[in-house]
């Protein structure tokens, strides 16, 4: 089982066992009580409009890992995708609507129909948690040629 896997079981089971009382009788608790928010938002981190692919929907969750020195390449997602640093930081290249850099403990709804190429110009690899919010037959990612230098 990997360190991802073996700590959301744990929290779940840790979870669970708090729900009950000493005479066994589950206590509904606080739903808020429950909650760390990363992320609330309508928009992506360039301020695009969240828009749901139609068709059949399919959620992706992954961990993406970038080694030290290493590059995403350019890309574009033609579906939602929500991102949570896990561990290091990683550059993100937007072109012409800027560079932005995330740490550890970053969430943000990554941008859509923008071009952008993610840098590991750390030490140690980016660790992402990346839930992509797509339909069947719908790419997650798509590469494209890098933004003609301005």
């Amino acid at each position: 089982m990997t360190p991802f896997k073996t700590f959301l079981t744990t929290s779940c089971l840790i979870l669970i066992s708090g729900l009950a009382t000493a005479d066994d009788t589950p206590t509904p608790p606080s739903y808020q009580k429950l909650l760390t928010p990363l992320l609330e938002s309508g928009q992506t981190i360039i301020g695009e409009p969240i828009a749901y692919p139609s068709g059949t929907p399919k959620v992706t969750g992954a961990v993406v890992v970038l080694p030290p020195g290493k590059e995403t390449g350019w890309h574009i997602h033609s579906v939602p995708l929500f991102a949570y640093v896990l561990q290091g930081e990683i550059s993100v290249d937007y072109g012409d609507k800027g560079v932005k850099v995330y740490k550890a403990g970053d969430a943000f709804l990554e941008a859509m129909n923008q071009p952008h190429n993610g840098m590991n110009k750390g030490t140690v690899p980016v660790q992402i948690l990346a839930v992509y919010m797509g339909a069947e037959g719908k790419p997650n990612a798509t590469l494209v040629p890098a933004p003609a230098p301005q």
